[in-house]
């Protein structure tokens, strides 16, 4: 009797193991194609976060910089976005499966298995955010020319200053981001899916419920994007500031005003509606052709 009792379980396993490396592969072609599509985009919201520049003023700084540099830091993204897909859509349904053994309506379920999702996004993707966010900052371009000129000052730090001055300074901020932000994706996508499946053409709903959900988890996040580029693009004992005195820095920035936390929210929606779109519709295209 025991022995019939373990032969669905085990099957559940078996079928959540084979459906978490699938998601795995598809995650990961998914992330890198719709990055090298929007990084540009990405770029000019980047100048916006770190200099609090209108559009007009980010372009035009990308522009004497030379159209050969447009793509200067598409590296660090590139890996991070293709290797964030593999585990963001692979850790979660891996998550949901064994989730699915707990008295959890779906809802829960899918919020839950994001939050770890997220957690373990964060911790694994922090150097690699870390390093993207100097080599976009163009106050830097003389001092780290390249990648490798990053990563030898950061390996320069004892391992004990890695949070404060290297590879993982932000950590705690990026934790909250990627966890909350990767929580509401899942809880959000899902559902508004299925509202579109019956009226509109196959392939739509997936872009759509990606596009929706993405830009308003990316909308609400926002000023915590800003504070983590401001944070992470600090390098150096004498140019390291500690979180309040960032914040405060950001603040005067922006003149005091709270409506300019969100100088680059148009560019974002744009970026988040095609980025996430985009994202959500390979990932599901890609799903249904290779199962």
């Amino acid at each position: 009797m025991q022995e019939q009792n373990q032969q669905p379980l085990m099957k559940n396993i078996s079928c959540w193991a084979m459906l978490g490396w699938h998601s795995y592969f598809v995650g990961a072609a998914s992330g890198s194609l719709s990055t090298l599509a929007t990084f540009p985009i990405y770029k000019t919201i980047f100048r916006q976060q770190l200099h609090a520049f209108s559009i007009t003023e980010a372009v035009r700084q990308l522009y004497h910089e030379g159209f050969h540099r447009i793509y200067r830091g598409v590296f660090p993204p590139l890996v991070v976005k293709t290797l964030q897909g593999t585990l963001m859509f692979g850790t979660y349904h891996s998550f949901y499966g064994f989730l699915s053994t707990q008295p959890l309506g779906s809802g829960s379920r899918r919020a839950i298995a994001g939050l770890f999702s997220g957690f373990l996004e964060a911790l694994v993707f922090c150097p690699f955010e870390r390093v993207q966010n100097v080599l976009q900052d163009g106050r830097k371009v003389q001092r780290f020319p390249t990648t490798r000129h990053i990563l030898t000052t950061f390996h320069s730090y004892p391992l004990g200053q890695s949070f404060s001055l290297g590879f993982y300074r932000g950590l705690g901020l990026i934790l909250i981001r990627n966890s909350l932000g990767t929580s509401l994706y899942f809880a959000l996508e899902e559902p508004l899916r299925s509202s579109f499946t019956q009226s509109l053409p196959v392939g739509i709903p997936a872009f759509l419920s990606g596009s929706i959900s993405g830009t308003l988890v990316s909308l609400l996040l926002y000023p915590l994007g800003i504070l983590i580029a401001n944070v992470q693009s600090q390098v150096g004992r004498q140019e390291t500031l500690g979180l309040l005195a960032t914040m405060s820095q950001v603040w005067e920035a922006r003149g005091r005003k709270a409506r300019l936390l969100y100088r680059g929210g148009s560019l974002l929606i744009l970026r988040s509606s095609l980025t996430w779109g985009l994202t959500t519709a390979i990932y599901q295209f890609l799903s249904k052709v290779t199962s």
